[in-house]
């Protein structure tokens, strides 16, 4: 395996329940090599037929580790204790587009639940919140999407 082409980069999505939207950002995260795509159950995800069809071999080439939902404030603690900044991608009020970000050599992204965003609870521990910028009426891109567009831009 290649190391990253920048940085080190840990997407969290723990929150994400639906298998085509999981199993697309495995294969994003593994085109962009990321450090390490984190889920709520490991097992059932590799399982599921739906994620091996669409994430085709992703999970075979990149690290995938589990943290269950409510393990996920004391999870983002000791990243945040060992160095790395804790980003949220959502629309808050003090949410810094995407465009003007420049993503720290270690970080943490947050991805929130689909159609629900970030619960409150993870907000507050977040270091800074990434939104990207819309002109539709439709008020969020899919999760796999938003997150895609920044891997890219991490990248």
């Amino acid at each position: 395996r290649k190391a990253p082409l920048k940085g080190d980069l840990i997407v969290i999505a723990s929150l994400i329940d639906k298998m085509p939207n999981l199993a697309g950002l495995a294969r994003t995260c593994e085109v962009f090599q990321t450090s390490n795509l984190v889920v709520h159950d490991r097992k059932k995800m590799l399982a599921d037929p739906v994620f091996k069809q669409v994430a085709v071999s992703a999970d075979r080439w990149m690290r995938c580790d589990q943290v269950a939902v409510e393990a996920l404030p004391s999870f983002l603690a000791e990243k945040r204790a060992s160095g790395y900044t804790i980003i949220a991608l959502e629309q808050a009020s003090d949410s810094t587009p995407l465009h003007e970000f420049r993503f720290p050599p270690r970080a943490v992204l947050l991805l929130g639940k689909e159609k629900e965003g970030v619960p409150q609870p993870l907000l507050h521990l977040v270091d800074e919140c990434l939104e990207i910028p819309q002109q539709g009426i439709i008020r969020s891109l899919n999760v796999h999407v938003s997150a895609a567009c920044c891997l890219w831009q991490w990248r």
